[in-house]
């Protein structure tokens, strides 16, 4: 008798419980399935993720999205996730919250080639835009950072993309939080901050971005 092998979809909803967390379900972890082969194989060719077996990427990077993306508030139309490169937050928040539009920004060539794969593979809705970020020239409900080069510029350059009431989340370690909150600037209002499963130090913040009489 052969036994069945357990796939990545499975995989990961067995991590996600055994952390305490809310499974998929089977056509979301399907999916997952289908972004994790992708990664793997353009991961050959293209340095997307320096996490390059199976177990890491899903117990580190897909665990660590898609927790971010429970934790967004409700109400967000439009993201933008910053310097998006293998598509992480912003390929598993698409997955996750169907509902808000996502732009993956990657001014790498081959990433955004990669992105532009992904997103047609999965049959998201996600745009991608091939370039810096900061010339999009439109604000969004929300911006998204994770493991960005250059992460307190970027930080900056982020803030300025989030319109008043939006948000700006950044994954980032208890090390680097504050000083990042320094950089987003004064406008930003720090409501929830939170563990990441799996990791004694890395967090997501989320900062409300208030106009000039300090409403959002």
């Amino acid at each position: 008798m052969i036994e069945r092998v357990e796939t990545a979809g499975e995989r990961l909803n067995a991590l996600l419980a055994e952390k305490g967390l809310l499974c998929l379900d089977s056509a979301q972890a399907d999916r997952f399935g289908e972004y994790l082969s992708l990664i793997l194989r353009w991961n050959a060719r293209v340095n997307l993720t320096a996490v390059r077996d199976e177990e890491g990427i899903l117990s580190r990077h897909f665990i660590e999205s898609i927790a971010c993306a429970r934790a967004l508030p409700g109400g967000i139309g439009t993201l933008l996730d910053f310097g998006s490169g293998a598509g992480l937050p912003g390929i598993p928040i698409a997955l996750c919250r169907p509902e808000i539009a996502v732009t993956l920004a990657e001014s790498q060539g081959k990433k955004a080639a990669f992105l532009n794969e992904a997103v047609r593979v999965l049959g998201l809705a996600a745009k991608v835009h091939s370039g810096r970020a900061e010339t999009l020239g439109t604000k969004f409900d929300c911006v998204t950072l994770r493991a960005v080069d250059r992460m307190e510029l970027a930080v900056q350059a982020a803030a300025g993309l989030v319109r008043p009431g939006g948000w700006l989340a950044l994954m980032t370690t208890g090390g680097d939080v504050e000083k990042l909150k320094a950089v987003a600037g004064s406008e930003f209002s720090w409501s929830v901050q939170e563990a990441l499963p799996g990791s004694t130090d890395r967090l997501v913040a989320l900062g409300v971005r208030c106009d000039e009489l300090g409403s959002v």
